[in-house]
């Protein structure tokens, strides 16, 4: 698990900057809101393909490091074109490069975690890669930051170039686990394995659309400021966005430890809750004279909500499906990713353009996040509900690892292993 995490860290050291700050790099390029979020938007679009391609090739016994490695060429490549971008057309073929990129690393590397670990429990698992991502991400963020104030921001994608030449050795030489091959049929077909996923895919949506405007609008609402609180430089706002993933990478590992010993609802449940009190103190910061400091203060339950609710999607995913059809479901939880960066951002520009702060988008993100906590209510009853088709024969378990996995009591006692 260890070798894991180092691959995550790096890929994420990288992405940080990349990710958090283009919508500053080219904010400096004079785009306008709606052209910088197009740009998100598109490269969600062509991460949708590179993710159903990956989860399929993974699922008929493709090696999880070889979409890994093909998103490390791809992403070096939008780096390249993004480096030099100076037009709206770079900056679109460099967004499509990333979005592929995107798409091919993120079932793999996550179906990684539970063929890098022991076979139960993963919670633990994903809490530590998590912590790991929140790492990178920070660090690359904080450093696009010091860029930023150097006058130097494009620099960020020569770190992540630097960083991809650097996993791509470091895959080549210790290629990552591959699931070994079935040695049984399963039983059933179709796609009633499906049907299980739906609240958690549903609600991962929501709040990836968050996690979205994380990294689109928020950062241009920092810089474009709003009617009671001033815009910010380019550096401040980079160091704001800092403070978000710093905090991340303090609470992502003991939230993920607490998380993993309760029922997944629990962790999904703060996590959006969370999320909901972050957009609402980012509306409310746009009302107030000392807004930048409720903004400031705002980072903590994104943070939070981020740290809760990303280990717990994963794992949620993991233990609701069986693992030969784990990396089609991890393909489709990435989907949510690609359908939350294309949506939220094209909708954050327009309102961003139309109205000239970000206040109806984050009161709207509230409002849906907080109705969303419905289905997650009932999220204990679909488990047991396909516990009970696994245990009947009317599911897919070949092996009765998901017997073990699912919470079949409202407390908090962690799952213990077969003797």
């Amino acid at each position: 698990m260890q070798e894991l995490a180092g691959v995550r860290l790096l890929a994420a050291l990288g992405a940080g900057g990349v990710i958090y700050l283009t919508p500053m790099v080219f904010h400096l390029e004079a785009f306008s809101a709606r052209s910088v979020t197009q740009g998100l938007a598109a490269a969600a679009v062509a991460g949708t393909a590179g993710r159903l391609v990956s989860g399929l090739l993974l699922d008929r016994g493709l090696a999880v490091s070889a979409p890994v490695l093909l998103a490390v060429a791809m992403g070096f490549l939008g780096d390249v074109v993004l480096l030099g971008a100076q037009g709206f057309g770079g900056y679109l073929i460099g967004q499509v490069l990333m979005g592929i990129a995107v798409g091919l690393y993120w079932p793999a590397i996550e179906l990684a975690v539970p063929l890098a670990c022991p076979p139960l429990p993963s919670a633990r698992a994903f809490a530590l890669v998590r912590t790991a991502d929140a790492a990178g991400i920070a660090a690359g963020a904080l450093l696009g930051a010091a860029l930023a104030a150097a006058g130097r921001l494009r620099g960020i994608y020569v770190v992540d170039m630097g960083a991809l030449t650097i996993l791509a050795l470091v895959l080549l030489r210790r290629p990552l686990p591959t699931a070994p091959p079935r040695r049984h049929k399963v039983r059933g077909g179709g796609a009633g394995w499906l049907l299980p996923l739906l609240p958690v895919l549903v609600v991962t949506v929501l709040a990836t659309g968050m996690q979205a405007l994380m990294q689109s609008a928020l950062p241009l609402d920092l810089v474009r400021g709003a009617p009671m609180r001033p815009a910010l430089p380019e550096s401040l706002g980079a160091l704001t966005i800092g403070l978000q993933l710093s905090l991340l990478l303090a609470l992502q590992w003991p939230v993920g430890q607490a998380l993993a010993r309760r029922p997944v609802r629990d962790g999904l449940g703060l996590g959006l809750g969370a999320f909901a009190l972050g957009s609402l103190l980012l509306a409310l910061s746009a009302l107030l004279p000392f807004g930048a400091a409720v903004m400031i203060a705002a980072q903590l339950p994104l943070a939070l909500a981020e740290a809760a609710f990303l280990p717990t999607a994963t794992e949620a995913i993991v233990e609701l499906t069986h693992p030969s059809h784990r990396g089609l479901a991890l393909a489709l939880f990435s989907q949510c990713f690609a359908l939350s960066a294309f949506g939220a951002p094209l909708l954050a520009g327009w309102l961003l353009d139309l109205q000239g702060h970000a206040i109806g988008l984050w009161l709207a993100m509230a409002a849906l996040l907080l109705l969303s906590l419905v289905p997650v209510a009932r999220l204990e009853g679909l488990q047991r509900r396909n516990l009970l088709a696994v245990l009947s024969g009317e599911g897919e378990g070949g092996d009765l690892e998901i017997l073990y996995r699912l919470p079949l009591k409202n407390d908090t006692d962690e799952a213990k292993p077969r003797g």
